[in-house]
């Protein structure tokens, strides 16, 4: 007989068929008659019966069961209403491929001791179902790029100089010199374009931020997108086009997660454009809500779900002083006290998911921010090179997928947007 998975079988076309499951044991429960074991394989689970007056011999075979034990079961599909899938099957074989030992998380969930064994949590319904919505995240940001005529690259994890501020980088011994984790893409993606046009890469980033938020991860995964001859408007409708794809690709394909996790699927049909609101106006609607900011103060965490806490859909906060945001956003042309950029804030007191903007492609406007910033252009001399040598106008965004994921599945905590988080006290296992 053919192995299948569950999600394979559960239509009346298998109904009383003989069909070979495998996974492992999810639940178990029984009394002196029967036995009931919930099945679990990388698709479903169900629920799965085994009668000890039908077969005696099974019976005691399934009393030595235990939690995440791995077994093969053959049986007959059968109509359950009383089931999450609708059906049953009636186990008329069943062989124990691997007996667990006592699993421990069943003794124990709190936050600490699930961290300590991720491992062994990412096992659970609502691990498994984040992980799926992730996987749709990602392929569908992919095919959306695809779509849009982007070229996907691969760009170096180890640097030599900071793109986003010396403060919060991860160094590291490189033979006789030091070098760094990335922080972002970003300078590379622009080195790119030259040569492919628009380009984009998904990639781990790092962060030696000291920050012990429910949005803040030392590694995460980024995913960044560099355009030539593209200014910060555009720029902005490729992010709300890119989002709204991602979304609806996600009600489209993973609208059973979405329920268990107790997540409306039509919350997340996201229409655009999103709403534009520029810092000045930002700072204002902090103000007469009572929030004590005053202009020139970038938005934290606490601005930001002040201003997306009543909101269904992203905004945009465009426009920040240039004091607040990295050294390589373009200066806007009728006010150089505010740089070209935007930030992409999820709704409902998420935050922020998105940072962007229009780049300088003027070599001596970048070589003087780099000194405002106190940075040596030595270290920058090949990003300046970009500049000598066929500048062009060019924006970008870098997207934090972990945050995404927070905010599609709703999590209190974006450690459980990633199967192995990392924070400022956890780098285990």
């Amino acid at each position: 007989m053919e192995n299948y998975l569950i999600n394979d079988i559960i239509n009346d076309k298998f109904l009383d068929k003989e069909i070979i499951l495998k996974g492992w044991v999810h639940r178990i429960r029984g009394s002196g008659k029967r036995i009931f074991i919930v099945l679990r394989d990388p698709s479903n689970i169900i629920q799965c019966l085994i009668e000890k007056e039908i077969n005696e011999k099974l019976f005691e075979i399934a009393k030595k069961l235990t939690i995440e034990s791995s077994i093969e079961i053959s049986g007959t599909l059968k109509k359950d209403e009383r089931s999450p899938v609708g059906y049953e099957i009636l186990v008329s074989n069943l062989k124990i491929i691997g007996l667990a030992e006592p699993f421990p998380i069943t003794k124990d969930h709190s936050i600490e001791f699930l961290l300590d064994n991720r491992h062994l949590w990412i096992r659970s319904r609502k691990m498994i179902a984040i992980m799926r919505i992730r996987n749709t995240i990602l392929q569908s940001a992919r095919d959306w790029f695809k779509i849009n005529g982007f070229t996907e690259v691969s760009t170096p994890m180890l640097i030599t100089a900071a793109c986003e501020g010396g403060a919060t980088l991860f160094n590291l011994k490189y033979f006789d010199r030091t070098a760094y984790l990335t922080q972002s893409s970003q300078l590379y993606l622009e080195a790119l374009i030259f040569a492919l046009g628009k380009v984009f890469v998904i990639a781990p980033s790092f962060r030696a931020e000291k920050s012990r938020t429910t949005r803040h991860l030392t590694e995460f995964w980024h995913l960044e997108a560099e355009m030539p001859f593209c200014d910060m408007k555009q720029n902005m409708k490729y992010q709300e086009q890119l989002i709204s794809y991602i979304c609806n690709k996600v009600v489209e394909q993973n609208r059973r997660e979405l329920i268990f996790l107790k997540r409306e699927p039509e919350k997340l049909k996201i229409d655009i454009p999103f709403e534009r609101i520029s810092y000045n106006e930002a700072i204002e609607i902090l103000q007469n809500k009572g929030k004590k900011i005053e202009w020139g103060q970038d938005l934290g965490t606490e601005e930001e779900r002040i201003l997306t806490i009543d909101r269904e859909s992203p905004i945009f906060i465009y426009n920040y002083p240039k004091n607040v945001k990295a050294f390589y956003h373009k200066p806007d042309d009728m006010n150089p006290e505010i740089v070209n950029c935007n930030d992409c804030l999820a709704p409902e007191g998420h935050g922020e998911i998105i940072g962007g903007g229009q780049r300088i492609h003027d070599k001596n406007q970048l070589i003087e921010r780099i000194k405002e910033e106190g940075l040596n252009p030595s270290d920058y001399e090949w990003y300046i090179d970009l500049r000598r040598y066929g500048t062009v106008p060019h924006s970008g965004f870098g997207l934090g997928i972990e945050r995404l994921i927070k905010w599609i599945c709703k999590l209190e905590h974006i450690r459980d947007a990633i199967p192995f988080p990392r924070t400022i006290n956890r780098v285990y296992p």
